[in-house]
């Protein structure tokens, strides 16, 4: 992906969320406690498939669970396909 995507937290509604060229793209996650997240769906409309926007996504809602100390549990298929490839793990050691 070459332009900068501006990846937004909402909280509220538990999910990193972007839009590019008009068309919202996003990863939704539960909040279990006890520091847990469960990551379970990566959406991106097929217009913006193929420029790594799923992959920015998914990578900004990790490098949040890590800074704020959270095990991430991978229900999306898409995630628990990039922790594989990246080596990152869902339960800390």
């Amino acid at each position: 992906m070459s332009e900068a995507l501006s990846i937004h937290h909402d909280l509220s509604s538990h999910q990193f969320e972007t839009t590019v060229d008009g068309d919202r793209a996003y990863l939704a996650y539960m909040d279990l406690g006890k520091q847990t997240l469960d990551i379970y769906r990566t959406f991106v409309p097929n217009t913006l498939r193929g420029r790594g926007i799923a992959a920015a996504l998914t990578e900004h809602a990790l490098l949040y669970a890590d800074r704020m100390d959270y095990v991430v549990i991978p229900s999306c298929s898409y995630v628990e396909r990039y922790m594989e490839r990246r080596q990152r793990h869902s339960v800390k050691g």
